[in-house]
């Protein structure tokens, strides 16, 4: 791998030259991004580590996922967290304002910058040319304090897209396409690198959607150049002086290659309930639907909405269908009113929903029971949409229009609508006066706590043993919905870890917080692979922990979960022989020995012994010799408060 833009963007921000992959490297951050369904968290730690100021160029914090407000508590957090921002000096976008990731790239987006998100979707912004990143919560907050991000050197694997796509055809079937290829964990610990001559006909937003999406399929993150249509878009927005040209050099070399020939795409669908499961929309064709949706961070840019608005012109939606309409911004919504496409849309029965991430995370727009959902969101992990049965499947904005107006799921390309003038207009109406900026340092602020808002758990630090039950046992790609769901009814209390716990693994077995309680002790999880895939909110890990989640033994681990269950100490093993897996039942009691002493000597294997079957296993960690400090001094929060506390004292 040598001469590829990802490399440039990594070599710019660490010292030396860039190890090889595997290595861990210490990226230092520019930008941070959170959201209030895991920002809450992030400022409750920035508190808990005495932090005066945040140390980064640009800290936002946006209030998109839990803007429903049904009673005191979300609007109470949103209080806390204005508070918090004006007291770091973190800016604040206001509820309604938008959904993050297109927000932040139209309002601080800068090419050639790092960005980490506590949220998993913050690797939109590579589409600007960003080496952009999402992490648990906790380490966002370091990055805020000052401390460089920790990961392992990634692969750098190339995308070449070649041709121009069909009618029809979309962004969306891109990233479809690479989810068919790859699956939910074929690319983990690389990062797409797309390329070629099929970037011209791709709009910053389109390339934002395939960015978005990219990490579905477990890659690290997704990098675009910065070229003439990057600076188009900032330019739109007044922010032009921001932009530079970025480009992989002529003789790159990669560490693998592929190539999309978008000419010869056709419509893509991925069908209940994994972004993976992909097929053709024709393979499908036909079915009834109930629900049809258009917006999200997955397709958030104006031709998504006005292609949508095409295809419904002079028609009225079927009348078993809900066509819910969720703009992903102020400024898109002002922009789709002033071209006309709104009044197209409402005049086709659509619903208008206001701007932000709503239905995506089971934020109203639940889907009936068992009835189908065709949505152009980025993941359709069981009851994720907020319906426990549900049924949705992921698509374009195109596929999900032409549904609306049939009633069943049909190919946009047997439909005849207008096909053009989807480009954003020229002048953008932009307004960045809803993100408030920071009052200066050393004005005095004082935090704003609802009833609802309880600070951190003290967690123990590591023991010199574990035993305990096996109190669940997992198959494999269990998501962090499943560990810890969204919602109404749940994401209320992210600032309240008590209150929230009790909805741990609810999705998956409703009876777990009530054995967790009666066990009053440690306890263990055995899983399978890619545990922990999706989502960054770094409640999955935290929730469990605070019921006595002491250690989990998987057959393997999504990056970011593996990240947030090590910051908060809870030991993170895989099997050496995942037969071993297998061999497991829930139930049994397990018995790690001398723990704390193989961690401490970095012994390679640790013995896992099961009392109930007699038997002894062997599993190993994959944690960095300064994660693995962390884990042993028993987390991160108080690894960084003594750090803190020892800069301020010198």
């Amino acid at each position: 791998m040598t001469g590829t833009l990802t490399e440039r963007l990594i070599q710019d921000h660490t010292e030396g030259a860039s190890p090889d992959p595997g290595e861990e490297v210490a990226l230092s951050i520019d930008q941070t991004l959170t959201q209030d369904a895991t920002g809450t968290l992030v400022m409750l730690e920035l508190e808990a580590m005495g932090l005066d100021r945040v140390k980064t160029d640009v800290s936002a914090q946006y209030i998109d996922h839990n803007i429903i407000q049904a009673d005191h508590r979300n609007p109470d957090d949103h209080l806390y967290l204005r508070s918090a921002c004006r007291r770091f000096g973190v800016h604040y976008s206001r509820p309604g304002n938008g959904v993050s990731h297109p927000v932040h790239m139209e309002t601080f987006g800068m090419p050639g910058k790092t960005l980490l998100g506590s949220d998993s979707h913050t690797v939109a912004a590579g589409s600007l040319g960003m080496l952009a990143i999402g992490a648990g919560g906790l380490q966002v907050a370091m990055a805020m304090a000052g401390e460089p991000y920790h990961v392992q050197m990634p692969e750098v694997w190339r995308v070449e897209l070649k041709g121009r796509l069909k009618r029809g055809v979309s962004a969306k079937d891109i990233i479809l396409e690479m989810l068919r290829r790859h699956g939910v964990d074929g690319c983990a610990g690389a990062v797409l690198e797309y390329t070629g001559e099929g970037l011209e006909h791709l709009s910053a937003m389109d390339r934002h959607t395939i960015a978005n999406m990219g990490q579905e399929t477990g890659a690290t993150t997704s990098v675009f150049p910065s070229d003439e249509e990057t600076r188009r878009f900032l330019a739109r927005r007044g922010r032009g002086d921001d932009w530079r040209p970025l480009a992989p050099d002529d003789d790159a070399t990669y560490d693998h290659s592929e190539e999309i020939d978008l000419g010869r795409l056709e419509p893509l669908i991925a069908k209940p309930s994994s972004p993976g499961n992909v097929v053709p929309v024709a393979e499908v064709a036909g079915g009834d639907i109930y629900q049809a949706y258009v917006g999200s961070s997955a397709n958030p840019g104006f031709r998504d909405f006005a292609v949508a608005a095409a295809i419904v012109d002079g028609y009225q939606v079927d009348e078993g269908v809900s066509f819910d309409v969720n703009p992903t911004s102020r400024s898109l919504l002002d922009n789709l009113a002033t071209t006309g496409h709104l009044t197209t849309l409402l005049r086709a029965g659509a619903r208008i929903h206001q701007t932000g991430c709503n239905g995506c995370i089971g934020m109203g727009q639940a889907p009936a029971t068992g009835r189908r959902s065709l949505r152009t969101v980025p993941r359709n992990f069981p009851g994720r949409s907020g319906t426990k049965e549900d049924a949705v499947y992921l698509c374009s904005p195109e596929t999900a229009a032409a549904s609306a107006l049939t009633g069943v799921i049909t190919d946009p390309r047997e439909l005849d609508w207008k096909d053009g003038g989807f480009s954003e207009p020229e002048p953008w109406r932009f307004d960045a006066g809803m993100v408030e900026r920071p009052p200066k340092p050393g004005t005095k602020v004082e935090f704003e706590k609802g009833p609802n808002i309880q600070g951190l758990p003290d967690f123990e630090t590591l023991p010199d043993a574990i035993k305990g039950p096996v109190l669940l046992k997992t198959g494999d790609d269990v998501s962090t919905d499943e560990i810890l769901p969204g919602g109404t009814k749940v994401l209320p209390y992210r600032s309240n870890i008590p209150a929230i716990s009790r909805f741990t693994f609810y999705q998956v077995d409703e009876g777990f917080h009530d054995r967790a309680k009666k066990n009053d002790g440690p306890f263990f999880i055995v899983a399978g692979s890619n545990y922990g895939q999706g989502s960054s909110r770094e409640h999955a890990a935290i929730a469990p922990r605070y019921l006595g989640l002491a250690a989990v033994v998987a057959k393997g681990f999504a990056r970011i979960h593996q990240q947030n269950l090590t910051n908060f100490g809870v030991v993170p093993l895989t099997f050496v022989d995942t037969d071993d897996h297998g061999r497991i039942d829930q139930g049994d009691w397990l018995v790690l020995p001398d723990l704390r002493k193989s961690l401490e000597s970095a012994r390679d294997r640790i013995p896992l012994k099961n009392e109930t079957k007699d038997e002894t296993y062997e599993t190993t960690y994959k944690l960095s010799d300064r994660a693995l400090k962390t884990l042993i001094e028993g987390g991160a929060v108080l690894k960084l408060r003594k750090a803190l506390a020892q800069q301020r004292s010198a």
